[in-house]
């Protein structure tokens, strides 16, 4: 099979195919048809509550570039774009996610970023270079869930030929815990049997606000592998660390790992973000798993009391949100005390996991996942959404 990593390779027995509406059964010598040729089906419209399929494609090969574009609206309808992927004719998907977050932008709110795996050129044309393998057929279907009427844009590229035994098939799911349970961490994969590999992950955050937080994000993620008991095989050392930064958590993106979308209030001070965003990709550290895996991240966060605070420690002491060895005492300073604290927060997640066999993953709930996105009042429309906001009619 044909291995892109080495662009002097040539290999007359790869095979590269491409779908859009342009050609969108794939075949050799078909592209670009419409209208003599002239760019005659780039998109088309898609109706409110719309299911279309966007790529059956007969197997074995790959699909090695999605590509796609809509035009911007208010989170709530981006995030009602649903993207569903079934592998040799199975009922369920194995893929059941918002387009937005499959491309690694949850709430809705997409932003220019780039990393290794996926992409979102000027936040409006969607990239994933996510290897999909299939065997003997692929169904790619994109569900309009929302009330809106739009143009959508999308190529896939894929080739065919058979690909090595050991190759899995993508699985992607999304979950959603509004709000999180307190002292329950948040589960972002599992149910996956293996053979397997936890290739990453990304992770939004409406942070639900508390005046007695000074920080949301101090909770760890944790790796449970093959039968782990209580304690896993995995585990990090704060939310914002997981993402390869540090000591707080603003927008930045890299190759492997970053958290594009943070909206936070103009000139909120000390007020923690409203929505946040982060990914990581484990690609030169591949999690791999032989029969199960689940993944969680916690939900804790910090408190700093200034001095003569004592009705906050008294409070956070009595709901019994204490976590990790308790307060840390300053001798001197204008702070008295600090720990880090149980919290609850609204989560979700996209896991992307490699099975060898293709299996069913919980379907995407729409109504949840977009629950209490709207925009808030700092929050404006650009000029590109207000001038395209005449295709919505």
């Amino acid at each position: 099979m044909w291995d892109a990593s080495d662009p002097a390779r040539i290999d007359p027995a790869c095979e590269i195919r491409t779908i859009s509406f342009e050609n969108p059964h794939g075949e050799r010598g078909a592209a670009g048809t419409a209208a003599g040729g002239r760019k005659g089906a780039p998109s088309r419209f898609l109706q409110p509550g719309e299911r279309i399929a966007l790529a059956e494609i007969a197997g074995p090969g790959r699909v090695r570039h999605i590509w796609m574009t809509f035009p911007p609206m208010p989170p709530e309808s981006m995030r009602a774009l649903a993207l569903e992927v079934f592998y040799d004719d199975a009922p369920e998907p194995s893929v059941s996610v918002p387009c937005l977050d499959f491309f690694g932008l949850p709430h809705g709110r997409p932003v220019a970023y780039a990393s290794a795996l996926a992409a979102a050129q000027e936040g409006r044309g969607f990239n994933a270079w996510l290897p999909l393998p299939f065997r003997r057929r692929i169904r790619i279907e994109l569900r309009n869930g929302s009330a809106r009427r739009f143009p959508f844009y999308y190529q896939f590229a894929y080739t065919l030929g058979r690909d090595a035994d050991e190759v899995g098939l993508l699985h992607a799911s999304f979950r959603r815990e509004n709000p999180t349970a307190l002292r329950r961490d948040f589960t972002i994969a599992e149910g996956l049997r293996g053979p397997g590999r936890f290739l990453g992950c990304n992770v939004g955050v409406r942070v639900l606000q508390d005046g007695d937080f000074s920080w949301y994000g101090e909770g760890e993620v944790k790796m449970y592998l093959d039968g782990d008991g209580p304690y896993p095989t995995w585990c990090g050392t704060g939310l914002e660390d997981y993402v390869g930064s540090a000591w707080g958590m603003a927008a930045h993106a890299t190759p492997l790992q970053g958290a594009p979308l943070v909206v936070q209030q103009p000139g909120g001070g000390s007020r923690m973000p409203d929505f946040v965003g982060f990914y990581r990709w484990h690609l030169p550290d591949p999690i791999v798993f032989r029969e199960s895996l689940r993944v969680t991240i916690q939900q804790i966060g910090a408190v700093a009391v200034t001095r003569g605070g004592d009705a906050l420690r008294r409070r956070i002491e009595h709901g019994q949100r204490l976590a990790g060895t308790g307060w840390y005492e300053f001798a001197r300073g204008p702070l008295e005390a600090f720990a880090i604290c149980e919290r609850q927060d609204d989560y979700c997640a996209t896991a992307f996991v490699y099975c060898r066999d293709a299996q069913p993953v919980p379907r995407l709930d729409l109504a949840s996942a977009t629950a209490d996105l709207s925009r808030l009042p700092y929050e404006q429309p650009g000029p590109f959404e207000i001038a395209l906001g005449i295709f919505s009619a």
